[in-house]
C-alpha cells in the first residue's frame, strides 16, 4: 500500500485494530481480556516451577549461589502490549453556532415600531440599523466609527468601500470610471452589507452602514438597501459643502482618493436629497465628535417617527 508523500506512515496493526477494525474494536469485549491479565472473579495463575530438563522455551533465571543460596526464579511474565488509545476528536458544531453558542437567523429588519409609554427610545442605547449616506469626503466612515465606539450596546461598522476591497484580483476600482463590472461587484458587496446587518441585528448587535448612494438612482441606492436590510434601516444624509470634502478628499491615498472633477460631480448629484424627507446633516464645520452628536438627536427623532420610503 503506498501513501502520499510527506504525510505520517499509520502505526503498524495490532490485535483489535486495522482497517475493519472501530473504535470499539480496540477494547477488551465481554470475555475477553488484555494478554498477561487475570480473568476476571479467578485467582492469578500459579507462576511456572522450574521442575528440571530441558526446558522447551526461555530457561529459568539463576542469580547465583549453591544449593544454599538462592533457588531458581520463574522467567518474568511479557509485558502486556496494550493496544494505544485513540485520542479524543472534537465533533465540528453545527453550521449554526459559533463554538458552543446558538446563533439566531438574521430576518429582515422591521419598521421600528411607536415608542413605549414610557418615552422615547434613547438613540445611545436602542438597536438601530442605520444607513449613513454622503458622497466621498463627506467623514462617512470617521462619523460611523466614532458613533459605533461609543455607543452603550454592541455597535458595529459595516463599510461598503470595505467590503467592495475584499476582492482582491479583478477589483474593479472607482479610478478607472463607473462600467458593468464595476456596477456587478458594487450590487454583490451592498448584498454581503444586507446580509451581515441583518444578521448583527438578529444576535443583538447594532450596526451603522455607509455608502454614497445617489438620490437619481432610487432602484440601486435605497430601494436595494431596503431590500437587502430591511424597512426598518434609517438613512442619514452627511453633507458639507463642495470645499470641505475636495479637501478631505486631497487627504486621501490609494483607490479611495478621487480626482477633483469627479468629487465634484458626485457632490452635485447628492444636493437631490434636499427636499427628499431624509434628514441632512451639513457638517462643513462639526468635527467628528459634534456631527456624532448630532447624528444621536437625528435618529432620536426618527425613531419617535419613523421615515416613510
Amino acid at each position: 500500500m503506498q501513501h502520499a508523500v510527506g504525510s505520517p506512515l499509520p502505526p503498524p496493526h495490532q490485535p483489535g485494530q486495522g482497517p475493519d477494525a472501530d473504535w470499539s474494536s480496540a477494547a477488551p469485549h465481554a470475555g475477553q481480556q488484555h494478554p498477561g491479565s487475570a480473568p476476571p472473579n479467578r485467582p492469578p495463575a500459579p507462576a511456572p516451577v522450574y521442575t528440571g530438563g530441558a526446558p522447551s522455551g526461555p530457561g529459568p533465571v539463576y542469580t547465583g549461589g549453591g544449593p544454599s543460596g538462592p533457588g531458581p526464579q520463574a522467567p518474568h511474565p511479557p509485558v502486556p502490549q496494550h493496544a494505544p488509545v485513540p485520542q479524543h476528536i472534537p465533533v465540528p458544531p453545527p453550521s449554526d453556532t459559533t463554538g458552543h453558542v446558538p446563533l439566531p437567523q438574521g430576518d429582515f429588519v422591521p419598521t421600528p415600531g411607536p415608542p413605549p409609554a414610557t418615552g422615547p427610545l434613547d438613540p445611545a442605547s436602542a438597536p438601530l440599523a442605520v444607513l449613513l449616506i454622503g458622497p466621498a469626503g463627506a467623514g462617512k466612515t470617521s462619523v460611523a466609527k466614532y458613533w459605533a465606539d461609543h455607543r452603550r450596546v454592541p455597535t458595529a461598522h459595516i463599510s461598503l468601500d470595505d467590503v467592495r476591497e475584499w476582492v482582491r484580483s479583478g477589483f474593479a476600482d472607482p479610478q478607472s470610471g463607473w462600467n458593468d463590472h464595476s456596477e456587478a461587484q458594487y450590487r454583490l458587496a451592498r448584498r454581503t452589507c444586507g446580509f451581515a446587518a441583518r444578521n448583527f441585528l438578529a444576535n443583538g448587535i447594532s450596526c451603522i452602514l455607509d455608502d454614497a448612494v445617489f438620490p437619481d438612482r432610487p432602484v440601486v441606492g435605497l430601494g436595494g438597501w431596503k431590500r437587502h436590510v430591511g424597512p426598518g434601516l434609517l438613512p442619514v444624509v452627511l453633507l458639507p459643502g463642495l470645499e470641505i470634502v475636495l479637501e478631505r478628499n486631497a487627504e486621501r491615498s490609494g483607490n479611495r482618493r478621487l480626482t477633483d472633477e469627479e468629487v465634484a460631480r458626485i457632490h452635485g448629484r447628492m444636493a437631490g436629497w434636499y427636499g427628499s424627507g431624509l434628514p441632512i446633516i451639513d457638517n462643513s464645520q462639526l468635527d467628528v465628535p459634534a456631527t456624532a452628536r448630532v447624528l444621536d438627536d437625528v435618529l432620536a427623532r426618527l425613531l419617535a417617527s419613523p421615515p416613510k420610503w
